[in-house]
């Protein structure tokens, strides 16, 4: 599969995460997908409350392109109750407001109270419904709180493998560290502050000798916005040294009649 580092296959499930509980799925390819979106974000326990099609199902199987460990590790159910053995702390989803007073806590909330959960010695799981009626009141009655994920009211229709997939990837955020923006910078690296100036002196020596810095009581003005905008460029040594290059072969002097090299 594109995108998957097969060297590094076990370390993306080696730490506990909560069990994805699927109630009277209906279809095998939405069992498979659903499993290939947990392991996308490392989760493993995959537990099945009768299934339509029956367990095993070799569509499921298909549709998991590749998310074998969850498939093969799933397991059967007859009731609800009893696929919630051993949990501690159970989110259920569900598309509208129900007759029980419960927290209804969004997919970021959901996420941070389940990490509280192993944060204490406990067991978290996500209970998913149907696909096209939702969790019954009985099974939501046997949950802790209840998430509804903000969509356009016009149009709020998630299937299944789209909601596992965004409660495992709000799962996987709220513990990963992951720096909010970053560059590779490859063989080169940021600039610093004293290759940014000598360009600076560099480009605005030549700007200065072909008359551009004028009137002389713009000069400063001009001067610092130049450096402005270069300055948030967050130019590489790489990229300073090319410039300087530039500013070198358009300043360059070449004798009467002589041209710079073809």
């Amino acid at each position: 599969m594109a995108g998957t580092d097969h060297t590094r296959k076990d370390s993306s499930t080696a730490a506990p995460g909560p069990a994805v509980i699927l109630v009277a799925p209906q279809l095998g390819e939405n069992i498979g997908t659903a499993a290939r979106a947990m392991l996308n974000f490392g989760l493993t326990d995959l537990r099945l409350v009768r299934p339509r099609d029956g367990w095993p199902n070799e569509r499921a199987r298909a549709a998991a392109s590749g998310a074998d460990i969850v498939i093969e590790g799933a397991r059967f159910f007859d009731t609800t109750a009893e696929a919630l053995a051993g949990l501690d702390y159970v989110v259920a989803t569900t598309a509208r407001a129900r007759d029980m007073v419960k927290p209804i806590l969004t997919p970021a909330t959901a996420a941070a109270r389940m990490r509280e959960a192993f944060a204490g010695g406990g067991h978290a799981g996500l209970l998913f419904g149907p696909e096209r009626t939702g969790l019954e009141n009985d099974d939501l009655a046997l949950s802790d709180a209840l998430m509804m994920v903000p969509v356009n009211p016009a149009f709020a229709s998630l299937n299944l493998a789209q909601c596992v997939l965004l409660m495992s990837y709000e799962w996987h955020k709220a513990g990963d560290a992951t720096e909010a923006v970053r560059i590779d910078y490859q063989q080169t690296r940021p600039a610093n502050k004293e290759e940014l100036l000598g360009f600076f002196e560099h480009l605005e020596g030549a700007l200065d000798q072909r008359g551009f810095l004028k009137p002389p009581e713009k000069k400063p003005s001009m001067i610092r916005n130049l450096r402005n905008m270069f300055q948030r460029a967050g130019l590489t040594e790489q990229e300073i040294r090319t410039l300087r290059g530039v500013v070198a072969a358009l300043t360059r002097r070449y004798p009467r009649g002589e041209g710079p090299p073809e």
